[in-house]
C-alpha cells in the first residue's frame, strides 16, 4: 500500500493506493495522524486507488473520522470503485461518512446542507 497527502489550499488530500489490510493500515492511520499533528484537519481521502479494504482499514477510517470531528475538522472520502463502495454499504458505514466521486467534487464541497 501507498499513502501520499498534497495540501490543496485549506485542504489536505489523502491518497491512498493498493491494499488495506492489517499488515499495511498502520500506514493510514500514521499518515493521518501527522496531518493533524500538522493541524491539518480538513481532509480527504482519495480511496480510487485502494484495490482491498478489510475491517482493519475501515477502523482506521473510523477512528480517523472521529479524531478529526473531535479537533473541529472535517473528513469527506472519495469512493469511485464499486468494490470500495461496496464494502462501504454492506457494513452500513456509506452514510457515516460524506463521500464523493471524485477529488474535485470533494474540493468544491463546502459543507453546506442543501
Amino acid at each position: 500500500m501507498r499513502v501520499t497527502s498534497r495540501d490543496v489550499g485549506g485542504r489536505t488530500v489523502v491518497e491512498v493506493d493498493g491494499e488495506v489490510d492489517v499488515s499495511t493500515a498502520d500506514a493510514l492511520r500514521e499518515c493521518v495522524i501527522d496531518l493533524l499533528d500538522r493541524e491539518r484537519t480538513d481532509l480527504v481521502v482519495d480511496l480510487g486507488g485502494v484495490t482491498f479494504m478489510d475491517s482493519t482499514g475501515l477502523g482506521v477510517l473510523v477512528g480517523s473520522l472521529k479524531k478529526v470531528r473531535l479537533l473541529g475538522g472535517r473528513l469527506q472520502l472519495v469512493i469511485s470503485t464499486e468494490r470500495v463502495e461496496q464494502l462501504f454499504r454492506i457494513t452500513a458505514l456509506l452514510p457515516v461518512f460524506t463521500v464523493h466521486g471524485t477529488v474535485e467534487e470533494a474540493l468544491t464541497d463546502d459543507g453546506s446542507v442543501a
